[in-house]
């Protein structure tokens, strides 16, 4: 495995009944590949036993750090929140619904040797409702037309090297906090491999992702985004010097920082 030492940052509401297993299944995955990580699970303003059994899991686990939110800020606040404080070269998102196996995403660790985002798609769909796979495919559809993109999943686990986040301006507290990443850091050039990866069924609780006031949120950061990108200026910014895709150019402009040309293209 890569010598790259990894954040996976658990933003959790209510998952008292997930948590634990969420978190095993990370610890598992560090074992496995022989990885150097952390968690940090970011209770967001939980109000059944999720902080108490975080608090256990912390005492228990050394790589394992809390974070709480008094009030539930979003799972876009809580990446963020969980960015700010990591200490690893690499971050991804595994929320603590227990719907995620670790496994399936940090196998491709080696990969960030090539690119500085990997973004993997899910590939068994079917355990997911006909309903839930209809409503993928629009929003899939909606956000490439949109932003001249062609991902197949926006959603997912993506694993960043921590310096593209960098100078994102942060817009999405909410659900839509991944897309509008992927959006902004594809469009300013930096090199991304697709990859495929498989989705574990829930195993309690329902999910908080389709319900009204989220969809509501979805769709003012669209168009929040959608005004930043083509309103006021695009992404902004200049690609990271320490990045991937600075170095695979072998190029840089003023100041350090590479150009960002061919905008979006990525690796496949």
């Amino acid at each position: 495995m890569s010598g790259y030492r990894i954040s996976v940052i658990m933003p959790s509401l209510n998952e008292a009944e997930n948590i634990g297993r969420a978190v095993r299944n990370v610890a598992q995955a560090f074992e496995r590949y022989g990885i150097e990580g952390e968690i940090i699970i970011v209770n967001d303003g939980s109000t059944d036993d999720t902080g108490l059994i975080a608090a256990g899991l912390a005492a228990k686990h050394p790589f394992l750090r809390v974070l709480r939110h008094e009030k539930p800020q979003g799972i876009g606040a809580s990446f963020w929140d969980g960015v700010g404080n990591a200490g690893g070269e690499i971050v991804t998102m595994i929320p603590g619904d227990g719907e995620n196996d670790a496994a399936e995403t940090l196998r491709y660790l080696p990969v960030m040797e090539h690119v500085d985002i990997v973004v993997p798609y899910v590939f068994n769909k079917e355990v997911r409702s006909a309903g839930r796979r209809l409503l993928s495919a629009l929003y899939r559809g909606i956000v490439n037309t949109s932003f001249g993109l062609t991902l197949n999943y926006m959603n997912g686990t993506v694993m960043y090297r921590r310096c593209v986040l960098q100078g994102i301006t942060f817009r999405s507290r909410g659900f839509f906090y991944q897309t509008e990443l992927l959006i902004k850091c594809i469009r300013k050039g930096y090199l991304y491999a697709e990859v495929p990866y498989a989705l574990e069924r829930r195993a309690a609780g329902a999910s908080k992702a389709t319900t009204l006031a989220s969809l509501l949120k979805v769709t003012r950061n669209y168009m929040t985004v959608l005004a930043d990108i083509y309103l006021k200026g695009g992404a902004g910014g200049g690609i990271a010097p320490d990045s991937v895709t600075a170095k695979r150019r072998g190029r840089t402009g003023e100041g350090g920082i590479a150009e960002a040309a061919d905008e979006g293209k990525g690796v496949r």
